[in-house]
């Protein structure tokens, strides 16, 4: 053999045992999916949209829920006595008999006697202001605060009101304490109902997008399957990409929502003294949200992150069945 034909024999290089060297950094560069073939924009932006509308109907219902729990505390802490006026009695008198009733009645800690401006104040909603109430006969008002934890005797506190003073009532305001644990309950199932939709359709709104995305990048999967790749394998390619896109959307939205409620006390405070805005404070009280609200909302989100990703792993095998 020549030396020319030697030379050429050591240039050649065998493929088979050879292959080219490649540095550390430059492996693993890119995904085997590429991320931008799959359309995950507006799926972050849906994802962001609907956990914002979640966090903020689950934050109004426990503002609500906390208002409703502190009138009920309210009101379940005071009984009303009403003493109306009858001809041939003296209406000062019986009052007086009734305040004395109620003080020596156990479990009353305090007792109040509205004056009759004071009684007939409590109409104007009802009637206005500037009327002369002189010539109506105006109930007067007795209220007694219970002690936290008892129970008085309503029935043996109103046969002593009607010795003592005979057109005397007490109401325990049992009937609005009832319409106000209603309102609660009413108000929570609501929140939860607008949580059921958002989840409904964040699941929908993941499918499709998930079924694009394997659609757009069929010839990719076919080759890995052709290769030999799993369908675990070729799943976890897209799952990552979509839990990925499901934390950043709730975290985007559920944080816009914290945010919200964390400059509403202070949004409140410019409204303060209007109707409107007494009209808000006293339903939903100061706006302030408590830690355990904000521990709730960040749970929302981390739920929401995990719907997208079920969603996505099972559309995903779904798909790769049909595709195989």
């Amino acid at each position: 053999m020549s030396k020319r034909d030697e030379a050429r024999r050591d240039a050649l290089v065998d493929l088979g045992r050879e292959q080219p060297q490649v540095a550390a950094k430059a492996r693993n560069v890119s995904p085997i999916v590429p991320r931008g073939s799959i359309v995950g924009r507006a799926l972050l932006v849906v994802v962001a949209i609907m956990t914002f509308l979640a966090c903020i109907s689950t934050g109004v219902v426990l503002l609500v829920h906390a208002s409703a729990l502190e009138w009920q505390s309210d009101v379940a802490s005071e009984l009303t006595v009403q003493v109306r006026p009858v001809e041939g009695r003296d209406i000062e008198r019986d009052v007086a008999a009734a305040a004395e009733a109620l003080r020596a009645q156990p479990g009353i800690v305090d007792v109040r006697v509205f004056t009759r401006a004071e009684s007939g104040k409590l109409l104007e909603p009802w009637l206005g202001s500037g009327l002369s109430l002189d010539e109506l006969p105006i109930p007067r008002v007795i209220v007694g605060r219970v002690t936290p934890g008892a129970a008085p005797d309503l029935a043996g506190l109103d046969g002593k009101l009607k010795q003592v003073a005979p057109s005397a009532s007490v109401d325990d305001h049992r009937a609005w304490i009832e319409r106000m644990r209603t309102m609660s309950g009413v108000t929570v199932l609501a929140g939860i109902g607008v949580l059921a939709l958002v989840l409904i359709a964040t699941v929908i709104s993941v499918s499709f997008a998930t079924r694009g995305a394997m659609a757009t990048n069929r010839p990719i999967v076919e080759v890995l399957h052709f290769v030999g790749a799993s369908d675990r394998f070729i799943a976890n390619c897209f799952l990552r990409h979509f839990l990925r896109l499901g934390l950043e959307g709730g975290i985007l939205g559920g944080g816009a929502a914290m945010l919200l409620f964390g400059f509403s006390e202070s949004i409140a405070g410019w409204f303060a003294g209007t109707p409107a805005g007494d009209q808000f404070v006293a339903l939903l009280g100061t706006f302030a949200l408590q830690p355990s609200g904000y521990a709730v909302l960040a749970g929302q989100t981390i739920l929401i992150a995990a719907v997208t990703g079920w969603a996505s792993r099972r559309t995903l095998f779904a798909t790769l069945d049909d595709i195989g």
